[in-house]
């Protein structure tokens, strides 16, 4: 073999492997959908699909700005808690009709965004972890909500055509949540891959000290993630509410952080920081509602999703420490 044809197989090899590292994901989740499909052929009805992409469109917003939590090396446990919160303010005055109804929804994305500043204000300010704080914080934040709303189930207006259809509407064939979901990943995408912002949360994640060094904003980069995180938090509850209405606070939103945590780490994001990519988190968000969807399909306990979803994170974990030793 010539020393040309080596060099040819040679860039060849590079470019497969570039490609699996780059894009495995979505090999993934094609083989995932083509398995599930022999398994239970019911699986792969167009109406089954599209119920799978409205529901992962939740749980995919929240997982778009963990994503950027993250890649700085960070954690938030408060994403279920922010959407209880954020969801008691949007339909207290979504219920109200002296209150426009983009008011209401700007109201529950500004109480997402705040608490989400919160957060990153006292883990850059203050040194405390990140999981402590933002669980912390998630408690308290969900606690206020129990307060105001006097631990009552709340029913929004539900005569509110345009608000419902927010949840449940579709344009064309393609649900919008679905479509607002798309949106965001192809917005916050380009934002963590070509502006400094996004080279900044890279930088973090991967070296804290010499980013410092460096002259980027530490701090700051933080705090906007862990902002941009309660923001699309507050987005997810408008989604989730929309679709009936109605909010039981003490269980709205009960572990959508780790589902959404899920979601980033089945998408290749180093827990550790420095790594991670929003077209990634994208499908593992669809993963783990089409591993959801099957078990139910299959007749299996839903007690045992939490099980499963656990066990992804762990093997995550795992491989992840075997890489960095390798």
């Amino acid at each position: 073999m010539s020393a040309t044809q080596v060099s040819t197989e040679n860039k060849f090899l590079r470019a497969l492997k570039h490609i699996w590292v780059e894009y495995s994901i979505i090999v993934v989740t094609v083989v995932i959908f083509l398995v599930a499909g022999i398994i239970a052929p019911r699986f792969i009805q167009f109406s089954n699909i599209m119920l799978i992409l409205r529901q992962a469109s939740i749980i995919g917003i929240i997982a778009l700005g963990m994503t950027y939590v993250i890649v700085t090396g960070g954690i938030d446990l408060s994403s279920g808690h922010v959407v209880a919160t954020a969801g008691a303010v949007l339909i207290l005055l979504q219920g109200n009709p002296n209150v426009p109804l983009v008011v209401a929804i700007l109201a529950g994305c500004a109480v997402g965004t705040v608490i989400g500043f919160v957060n990153g204000a006292i883990v850059t300010k203050f040194r405390v972890p990140a999981f402590i704080v933002t669980l912390a914080v998630g408690i308290m934040a969900r606690s206020i909500a129990l307060y105001l709303v006097e631990g009552r189930a709340l029913t929004g207006d539900s005569n509110d055509t345009v608000f419902r259809a927010i949840g449940t509407g579709s344009i064309g064939f393609l649900p919008i949540p679905l479509l607002i979901w798309i949106f965001l990943t192809v917005l916050l995408g380009c934002v963590l891959k070509y502006t400094k912002f996004g080279t900044y949360v890279y930088a973090v994640g991967g070296n804290e000290i010499s980013s410092k060094y460096s002259g980027i904003a530490v701090d700051k980069t933080k705090i906007i993630a862990y902002s941009l995180t309660g923001l699309c938090a507050g987005m997810a509850a408008v989604l989730d509410i929309s679709r009936t209405v109605t909010l039981a606070v003490p269980t709205a939103g009960h572990m959508y952080e780790f589902d959404a945590i899920t979601a980033v780490v089945v998408g290749g994001a180093a827990l550790s920081g420095g790594r991670g990519k929003i077209l990634n988190t994208f499908f593992g968000a669809i993963i783990i509602t089409v591993v959801s969807n099957l078990m139910a399909m299959l007749g299996i306990s839903v007690f045992l999703s939490g099980f499963v979803k656990g066990m992804v994170i762990l093997v995550a974990v795992l491989l992840q420490r075997r890489e960095s030793t390798a």
